[in-house]
């Protein structure tokens, strides 16, 4: 009778968690963006979620290919910014490649910072261009 009710309790919390997700498959893949902190490549648990949203695109969306732009805010060199760009891109192509996307299907890029989302100076804009941007190709 035990294990019964154990069986039951652990299929609940399972509901539970499948329910309470916030892993949302996005309408479009185009100017899908995760952030970073700075100076860093780590995907933080909602740029997790987001990616693996867009790993549901692309599982219900097979003939899709995307690119990852990886982009960084105006502080450091050129060649510092280039590479950090491309760890960012790398490290959320990971996610996708870790949930079933074939990396055939994706491409990266770094722009450093040279395409920043927002103008300006100072932690608001900075956090903004601290990002990986998908695009459909």
């Amino acid at each position: 009778m035990k294990i019964k009710n154990f069986v039951m309790l652990a299929g609940m919390a399972g509901l539970l968690a499948a329910c309470c997700s916030s892993i949302v498959e996005p309408a479009d893949l185009n100017n899908q963006r995760v952030f970073f902190g700075f100076n860093s490549s780590e995907i933080t648990k909602d740029a997790k979620n987001s990616l693996l949203g867009q790993s549901l695109y692309m599982k219900h969306h097979e003939g899709t290919k995307i690119q990852i732009a990886g982009n960084c805010d105006e502080r450091g060199s050129t060649e510092y910014n280039l590479a950090l760009g491309a760890r960012r891109a790398n490290a959320a192509k990971s996610v996708l490649v870790k949930d079933g996307i074939s990396s055939k299907r994706i491409s990266t890029i770094s722009y450093g910072k040279e395409r920043p989302l927002a103008q300006g100076t100072g932690e608001k804009v900075w956090k903004l261009n601290r990002n990986a941007t998908t695009t459909v190709k």
